[in-house]
């Protein structure tokens, strides 16, 4: 059991430090290839929805049928999906437009800048990393209990958040070395918003784990289905699509899919 604790732990840290790899590539490269970034996030996008929708939503599904027999159980995970949508919802709601990873547009507002709004950019990256930081928690329960319950399923889906992770990492690191020219900050918070996935594990791992039972197991599972589906689709398609063209996103997402049907067929 404390093997299986520190590999769920080392999938939800690699995932959430992949926020640093995105500060890098910001940094340091002179061009960035949006071609590539937008087949990228189709495919973690790909990745998410498939194994959302037919791993772990049946995962969820068999575990409540078990505790609360097949009509109820299949209820309470239709329940627990829906609601795990609705927190992630909530959450990107109550998060102003402006510190909103998905509404940054960051390359936009860094080309039209003023001197006056260049000087507010500071603002705009550290609220950011705060922004980021509260997305990834749930993510990086999705990512612990994955890992925990199927290494092979939460290998595959530690990859996709790192993958979409990626981009998140640039938005933060962008804002600030442009106000502030300075790379150890702007890597830093970069970096910092990175670890609220482990974080979001680990809280999450000791506040349930005195009530995990198989009705406990079955919510939480149909709950990160919810929220990975709705990262999916408000988050990596969209951001996907901005970066390039159509069709390599819908390209990406189907080649995702099928990687992630092909692994899970192999390790059945």
């Amino acid at each position: 059991m404390t093997s299986n604790l520190w590999f769920a732990f080392s999938l939800t840290l690699f995932a959430g430090l992949s926020t640093g790899i995105g500060s890098l590539i910001g940094l340091l490269s002179k061009k960035f290839n949006p071609r590539l970034l937008t087949v990228a996030l189709g495919f973690s996008a790909g990745v998410m929805i498939y194994v959302s929708m037919i791993e772990i939503f049946a995962k969820a599904k068999d575990s409540l049928s078990i505790a609360l027999g097949p009509k109820m159980g299949y209820v309470w995970t239709v329940v627990a999906f829906f609601a795990g949508i609705f927190v992630i919802a909530f959450i990107d709601k109550v998060i102003p437009s402006y510190e909103n990873p998905h509404e940054l547009n960051v390359a936009k507002k860094i080309e039209s800048a003023s001197e006056k709004e260049k000087r507010k950019l500071l603002r705009m990256g550290a609220f950011s990393a705060l922004a980021i930081g509260i997305h990834n928690f749930p993510e990086g329960l999705a990512t612990f209990m994955s890992g925990l319950t199927n290494p092979t399923l939460g290998v595959s889906i530690a990859v996709a958040i790192a993958i979409h992770n990626i981009p998140e990492g640039l938005a933060v690191s962008a804002p600030i070395f442009y106000a502030t020219k300075s790379r150890r900050k702007a890597f830093t918070l970069s970096f910092l918003s990175g670890l609220a996935e482990p974080l979001g594990a680990l809280i999450g791992y000791f506040l349930l784990r005195t009530v995990f039972t198989e009705s406990t197991f079955g919510l939480i599972f149909a709950g990160v289905s919810g929220i990975m589906v709705y990262i999916s689709l408000d988050e990596l398609l969209p951001t996907a699509e901005e970066f390039g063209e159509h069709h390599l996103a819908i390209g990406g997402l189907i080649a995702g899919m099928m990687v992630m049907a092909a692994s899970l067929l192999l390790f059945a």
